[in-house]
């Protein structure tokens, strides 16, 4: 594996799903970020897969344990070599808790998506986590 200066260094975010509806994390550190919404997870270790780290990071941040799904489309540069990736997850066992970095978590409907202050970098997602939901959500009426 070569580690040449232009690769980039991918930072994972789930949309983690539960009958219908995502999870959003406010963040409460570091204190930029503060207040703001996001899709929870983290950086990719070297050695690690996209998939293993999604699951290891719901299970440092969140206490829960989820299965990473599939990739949605698109992708953001958080800052120079930092490429965020948002990819579906399942929840598999526990119930999320803000463990780290986060104060407050929500599950959003899809009607729901836009009703929080979403980090810059987590919007590109949206329209993608709105799709989702609607294939995934129970039955009306």
């Amino acid at each position: 594996m070569s580690g040449s200066s232009g690769e980039k260094r991918v930072v994972v975010g789930a949309a983690l799903v539960r009958g219908g509806l995502v999870l959003a994390a406010r963040r409460s550190a570091p204190e930029a970020l503060a207040g703001r919404w996001e899709f929870p997870g983290g950086k990719v270790e070297p050695g690690e897969t996209v998939a293993d780290a999604l699951e290891r990071e719901l299970r440092e941040e969140l206490g829960v344990e989820a299965r990473a799904r599939d990739r949605l489309p698109g992708a953001w540069e958080v800052r120079e070599g930092l490429e965020l990736h948002i990819w579906s997850a399942d929840l598999l066992d526990g119930e999320p808790l803000p463990l780290q970095d986060h104060d407050e978590l929500r599950w959003l409907a899809p009607a729901d998506l836009y009703s929080v202050d979403w980090l810059p970098q987590d919007r590109f997602a949206l329209p993608h986590v709105a799709a989702l939901l609607a294939r995934v959500a129970p039955p009306s009426g």
